[in-house]
């Protein structure tokens, strides 16, 4: 079992609709107009997969911290 996730936001993807921010706000927010993760590696928490789940682009990836194993976005 995962004890720390990496959260990843590609810039380049990030159109900036703010879906991460409104679904799990304690780990983002926009900058500049673009998603930005609050902390680069947090606790496992399942608003983090719904904010990954969410991005319409799939900007926003979370690794295991331990293998850097994908675990969301889901395909």
């Amino acid at each position: 079992m995962s004890t720390a996730w990496r959260i990843g936001v590609d810039s380049s993807r990030c159109i900036g609709t703010s879906i991460c921010a409104g679904t799990a706000p304690e780990h983002f927010r926009l900058v500049d107009g673009l998603s930005a993760p609050l902390a680069d590696v947090v606790a496992p928490a399942d608003v983090v997969l719904d904010a990954a789940d969410s991005c319409p682009v799939e900007a926003i990836t979370v690794h295991d911290v331990t293998d850097d194993r994908l675990i969301a976005p889901q395909e």
